[in-house]
């Protein structure tokens, strides 16, 4: 039986007008190579050892500019977009997920002091991947009700004593600082439950914890890559200018109640680039099962020849192409400025649900193989579930879309 010819052979997507243009060609390429050739044989060994990825991979990508993609220019980065942002970040997650995430630790992460010259060199050390950060907002009681978080922070002189217990934070060992959300007074009568909400840098040296916090390891299924931490802070000293700007709300509060309209564009950032994350994990479950198509053989044919193997498949492109299509176009609608809250949602919602159903349609094409770690389809149906759950769980945005469609009972 001759062998398929390279016509078939799985093909990355084109970047298609309207938002073709050669820079972006560029960029794209040049994630899509980085990704093939260092980041995919990386994952290949690291992932099954639950190991963290190492930093001559972070500096790799710091050489190429991806911790600023969207700074500006004259602070050091790119000056770029969240198009571009989301555009490297599916490469980079077309071969590991949490590379694709290592991004978000950079982008300015971390640099809203009260201090204006210390912000831009913070931004400047961010640009470079210099400032990588860890976020810890949730708590064992305070997920997607980020206005339960009891973490406490207690003025003292001119230093904050943070105490209190965090989870689900990822990288935080590693980083050059942990972002931690806490509350310095309880809200008043009629104020929204997020009042008295604000972030703190709590400064470190990267590979330790600082005094004052421990760490435990939470054993993940997938998201490998880096360790994600549940942490103890007692007695955490942090100065008056580590404490930093702009207040966390509820997840479902309006946009100008309490301090949720200073973080609303990030929410929404993170939403839309948790989609394109999704989207290049359910590529690459496509991607791999088109290939398994033509080299699997049962009945004297390759299994692609029946007829709903091939539909099956067919169904899970067009599946992927849709949600890349909607990304593209929520990132474009945040780059020219307007809030796009409830698409964000949307995008996130749709993506994520879709690569579950991609990744486990993968895993029942590639048979009994795919239920071994020889085939990385393991992989993308492991970090495919998480997506529907971290940056607010799939619940959440229907939320959000419902509450700006009906009134709230």
């Amino acid at each position: 039986m001759p062998k398929p010819d390279d016509r078939y052979a799985p093909r990355p997507p084109e970047l298609l007008s309207p938002w073709r243009t050669e820079a972006r060609l560029r960029l794209q390429q040049e994630a899509r190579a980085f990704a093939r050739d260092v980041v995919l044989p990386m994952a290949d060994e690291l992932d099954r050892q639950k190991a963290e990825m190492p930093r001559s991979l972070i500096d790799a990508m710091a050489e190429r500019g991806w911790f600023g993609i969207t700074i500006p220019a004259e602070h050091g980065g790119l000056g770029l977009g969240v198009f571009e942002y989301c555009l490297v970040s599916e490469e980079l997650a077309r071969a590991w997920l949490s590379v694709g995430s290592i991004l978000a630790r950079g982008q300015g992460l971390g640099t809203q002091t009260l201090d204006d010259a210390r912000r831009l060199d913070l931004l400047r050390k961010s640009a470079r991947g210099a400032w990588i950060g860890s976020i810890s907002l949730s708590e064992p009681t305070a997920g997607s009700d980020l206005a339960g978080v009891q973490t406490r922070a207690v003025r003292e002189g001119d230093e904050w004593v943070l105490t209190g217990t965090k989870r689900w934070a990822g990288f935080a060992r590693a980083a050059d600082f942990i972002e931690v959300l806490a509350r310095t007074r309880d809200p008043e009568p009629g104020e929204p439950r997020s009042a008295g909400l604000e972030p703190f840098l709590v400064v470190k040296e990267p590979g330790t914890f600082p005094k004052g916090v421990t760490g435990r390891v939470i054993d993940k299924i997938g998201y490998h890559g880096f360790l994600t931490f549940e942490l103890e802070l007692d007695g955490v000293r942090v100065p008056e200018s580590d404490r930093l700007t702009g207040l966390y709300g509820d997840e479902g509060a309006d946009a100008d109640s309490g301090g949720f309209a200073a973080v609303q564009r990030g929410l929404n950032i993170a939403r839309v680039h948790t989609a394109a994350r999704a989207v290049g994990v359910a590529r690459a479950a496509v991607e791999d099962t088109q290939a398994y198509l033509q080299e699997r053989e049962q009945f004297g044919h390759p299994i692609g020849d029946f007829q709903a193997l091939r539909f099956a498949l067919a169904d899970m492109a067009a599946e992927v192409a849709q949600a890349r299509a909607f990304w593209c176009q929520v990132a474009h609608l945040l780059d020219q400025g307007e809030p796009a809250e409830s698409e964000s949602a949307m995008v996130k919602l749709l993506a994520t649900e879709m690569a579950v159903r991609v990744t486990n349609q993968a895993m029942q094409l590639h048979g009994g193989n795919g239920y071994t770690t020889e085939r990385r389809v393991e992989r993308y149906w492991r970090d495919a579930r998480l997506t529907t759950i971290f940056e607010g769980t799939s619940e959440i945005q229907r939320r959000i879309i419902s509450d700006r469609m009906l009134p709230r009972p």
